[in-house]
């Protein structure tokens, strides 16, 4: 079990590591007020830890919701609230995100907004969430055809990353949790992408060896950012490493393409438009890709339209001065913010990524 704590200028808190950490959630709600969100699936399978833990609640409410990014939106979020009233929680009450992304996200928007904010606690379900989403205290809800485009950050009280949870998904959610941990490699250092590369096999198999060091590794890459930049105004941007593109082919594709797949291949464009804008060097670059090699025989990415990518860019929330902003490469470690490019350059580098994965996509 490793612990690590997550420290902002707003709040700080613990997030606990570990196969069958949830356990602990127990003694945290005893005797309170507990308004539980969860997607449907992950409450079918897991349906007896889930009533473990709140067993010992003074009051609790289960919130049961299809988790797909179409489901991300105004209509869910005030299913939620509404419940929220007519149960009459209060300022003293917790919401406990159960769940991956999608359901951290707009739990802890619900969170941000109810009685001007309550706490909550992430229980990730998936790797990507585990790494990723559930630190960091970005929520939100989808809007107008863009990602996350309304929302705000919002602090957890706690993160529990049971890794237990794992047992369950499924191959391509497997991938999808590798696609954020790939990005830490290239972000962090030498060594972290250097474990990532070797191990790339194990974390696949569901090591819990590996797996829980992987886990701690991000979350402790990702705290580290936060804790130096929490609203994202310089630092926290190399995050985004990749998800400029990633974004667009999810919102092109209709959301038939996975968020962390999606991440996979936008990290291939932004490798090769920092190569092309001659920023990494050739060595550097060819060892970089060497680890998409390793991943794209299991990423699916299907219904790109590729006429559509720009205009779904312009969107993203990292741009100024109606410009898109880029998070590029210069080499492992040495990130770069706020790159621009012409539209022709983004082109080339996403016809170029695409090529790499031609015999997986139904582009138009």
């Amino acid at each position: 079990m490793n612990k690590i704590k997550i420290a902002t200028r707003g709040n700080s808190y613990q997030v606990i590591i570990g196969y069958k950490v949830s356990k602990y959630l127990s003694h945290e709600l005893r005797d309170k007020k507990i308004f539980f969100i969860t997607d449907k699936n992950v409450y079918k399978l897991h349906k007896e830890t889930i009533d473990r833990i709140y067993a010992s609640c003074k009051q609790k409410e289960v919130y049961t919701f299809t988790a797909t990014e179409k489901n991300k939106n105004f209509n869910e979020l005030e299913k939620i609230l509404n419940q929220l009233t007519i149960k009459n929680f209060q300022r003293d009450s917790i919401i406990v995100a159960i769940g991956g992304g999608i359901v951290g996200d707009i739990a802890g928007f619900a969170a941000a907004i109810f009685m001007r904010g309550i706490k909550f606690i992430q229980l990730p379900t998936t790797l990507l969430a585990a790494v990723d989403s559930s630190v960091g205290g970005k929520t939100g809800i989808n809007y107008k055809g863009t990602k996350n485009l309304i929302g705000s950050f919002h602090q957890p009280s706690l993160v529990l990353a049971d890794t237990g949870f794992f047992d369950t998904l499924p191959k391509e959610e497997i991938i999808c949790g590798i696609g954020e941990i790939i990005k830490y490699g290239f972000i962090s250092t030498t060594k972290m992408f250097d474990f990532i590369s070797d191990n790339f096999q194990k974390v696949l198999d569901l090591d819990y060896f590996v797996i829980d060091r992987i886990v701690a590794e991000s979350i402790r890459i990702k705290g580290a950012v936060v804790k130096a930049d929490e609203k994202e105004l310089g630092l926290r941007k190399i995050l985004n490493f990749g998800h400029t593109f990633a974004h667009a082919f999810e919102v092109s594709s209709g959301h038939k393409i996975k968020h962390g797949q999606a991440v996979i291949i936008g990290i291939a464009c932004a490798l090769i438009l920092s190569k092309n804008k001659h920023l990494i060097k050739a060595d550097e670059f060819n060892r970089a890709i060497q680890l998409i090699d390793k991943v794209k025989p299991f990423v699916l990415i299907n219904g790109i339209n590729k006429n559509d990518l720009i205009q779904i860019m312009m969107r993203d929330k990292k741009n100024r001065d109606g410009k898109i902003k880029f998070v590029l490469l210069k080499s492992i470690g040495e990130v770069l913010i706020d790159v621009e490019a012409r539209d022709s350059e983004i082109l080339k580098a996403i016809n170029s990524a695409l090529e790499l994965f031609k015999d997986k996509n139904e582009i138009v």
